[in-house]
């Protein structure tokens, strides 16, 4: 639980003594900015409260991937500052640490079905949910550095 807490902070700690107009600049021609990676782990934590309650109602329900180019949040979202975005992180990472913790472990087994990992436990989608956000969190680790590297001094 404490991955969940608290890991998503670490897009705060990363882009730390950065301007907005530096962490929105893409480095890597074609790949998205830090800002865009943030944008994207923020945006799809509504999908996956939306996909934890729709396993709640059993049945396996089947979801396809999610592509944040299809997410009209992703882009309204696009338009927010790193503060709003951090505020609206950490709302929807509270809302779901509580939603998980308040489940028994019968719920916790209850299965979505992934279009591309298959079936997966309550207790797999939110590892996979984790591992997910670390993933684009090390992009940033990357691209941030990338920038730091093109700083003068």
């Amino acid at each position: 639980m404490c991955r969940l807490a608290h890991q998503h902070e670490t897009m705060a700690e990363l882009i730390d003594g950065f301007s907005e107009e530096q962490v929105k600049q893409r480095v890597i021609d074609g790949k998205w900015s830090a800002f865009e990676n943030m944008v994207h782990l923020v945006s799809y934590q509504p999908v996956f409260i939306d996909r934890l309650a729709q396993i709640a109602k059993g049945n396996q329900p089947f979801f396809d991937r999610y592509v944040a180019e299809n997410d009209p949040l992703f882009y309204a979202y696009l338009q927010k500052s790193i503060p709003d975005l951090m505020h609206i992180a950490g709302g929807d990472r509270s809302f779901i640490q509580d939603y998980l913790s308040q489940l028994r472990p019968d719920q916790l087994r209850q299965k979505g079905l992934h279009a591309k990992f298959g079936a997966m436990t309550v207790t797999q989608w939110a590892d996979l949910f984790l591992l997910h956000e670390a993933h684009h969190l090390w992009t940033m680790v990357q691209l941030v550095s990338i920038l730091r590297v093109s700083l003068p001094g």
